[in-house]
């Protein structure tokens, strides 16, 4: 597993006012939380942070805590709890990191990821459906897979892939129902058209070919009048 350091320093100060003059200062304000323990008000450089979450994948990483002035430890071994998004700018205003021991299993959810094409989407038109995103397991933080792939290319239209049928390491312990749906193969969707009710009449769009008798009435009318001005002036 590679190796994430992040420095830190411990942060004195708290308050609303105090963490947006740090994130002003390009600083992130942090809390490192420990397993019936108060939690420790740290700070992380902002470029540093962006650099680490774009480079590695964090998600169940165990993060290195290089933490200055830490009288009671030199680094904590830590994993990303949560990080609070700016909602209009999608900056980060805040991290929280849960400190964990190397020795002891923890608990957590690893992403499973289809792989390949299925059969019953390649040949007969059906639907890939990706049920079940994450499975929990568990294990020490030093055997946390990244991801489960799972091949899906022998999959016809019905066939699913259950928990059960992935190949997990021997390192894990699965906390999931070994029989619930991960992926599954769906029928392509047909096109309903609706019934006709038996005795019901099959309403027509009415075409109008002929003149209205109105019309053609009003018609006739003003062709009366027009043969009378005719008439009127050869006399």
């Amino acid at each position: 597993m590679e190796e994430i350091i992040l420095d830190a320093e411990i942060r004195s100060d708290t308050g609303k006012n105090k963490a947006n003059a740090l994130r002003h200062k390009g600083i992130i304000p942090a809390v490192v939380y420990g397993e019936g323990k108060a939690g420790l008000a740290i700070s992380v450089f902002r470029g540093q942070f962006l650099k680490t979450i774009h480079q590695h994948h964090v998600e169940n990483a165990i993060i290195t805590l290089k933490i200055k002035d830490d009288k009671k430890k030199g680094s904590r071994a830590c994993m990303m709890r949560e990080i609070q998004h700016d909602p209009v700018k999608g900056e980060v205003l805040h991290i929280d990191f849960n400190e964990i021991s190397l020795t002891k299993a923890i608990k957590v959810k690893v992403p499973v990821e289809p792989k390949g094409e299925a059969v019953g989407v390649k040949q007969d038109g059906g639907s890939l459906e990706h049920i079940l995103w994450e499975v929990e397991i568990e294990c020490l933080p030093t055997e946390i897979p990244h991801k489960f792939e799972v091949d899906v290319s022998p999959l016809k239209i019905g066939d699913s892939i259950h928990v059960k049928d992935i190949a997990f390491p021997s390192t894990v312990k699965v906390i999931t129902e070994m029989d619930a749906i991960v992926l599954s193969v769906a029928a392509p969707m047909k096109e309903e058209v609706a019934p006709v009710v038996e005795g019901e009449e099959k309403v027509e769009p009415e075409v109008l070919k002929e003149k209205k008798p109105e019309a053609a009435e009003g018609a006739a009318a003003e062709g009366k009048e027009k043969d009378k001005e005719k008439d009127k002036d050869k006399k």
